[in-house]
């Protein structure tokens, strides 16, 4: 049962979603299946063990994650995410390029992948 180790930075202010920790470190299964991370009324109790087929990990499994296990105030989810993928206003990174050119969603994270979210919504 393989297991892929990314690193998740929020800044501009999403970092205030997610217990004020601006970094995390995260120990994902490599493989998921693709049924979890369709919108249900309550998600599995603890995160979902590695499997050893199904789905490639991508930035949509990841963004189900965050948005299920780490999110800190769970009556707004909608201040990260709208369906299966972050909210308009969030600018995504992975490994310092836009995530536009790498795939968005279904980019395949890889081991020792880093992540940034950053809002670019602010208040006035």
């Amino acid at each position: 049962m393989a297991t892929i180790s990314i690193t998740v930075h929020m800044s501009g202010g999403m970092e205030l979603l997610f217990s004020n920790e601006p970094t995390h470190a995260l120990t994902l299964p490599r493989h998921y299946a693709p049924s979890l991370t369709t919108l249900a009324p309550s998600p599995p109790a603890s995160p979902p063990a590695p499997l050893d087929e199904g789905q490639e990990t991508d930035v949509r499994f990841l963004v189900w994650w965050l948005r299920e296990y780490l999110l800190s105030d769970r009556s707004r989810p909608e201040l990260f995410s709208q369906g299966d993928t972050v909210r308009p206003g969030i600018l995504v990174l992975v490994n310092s390029t836009d995530w536009e050119l790498e795939g968005e969603l279904d980019y395949v994270l890889q081991d020792g992948d880093e992540l940034v979210f950053i809002s670019t919504l602010h208040g006035g």
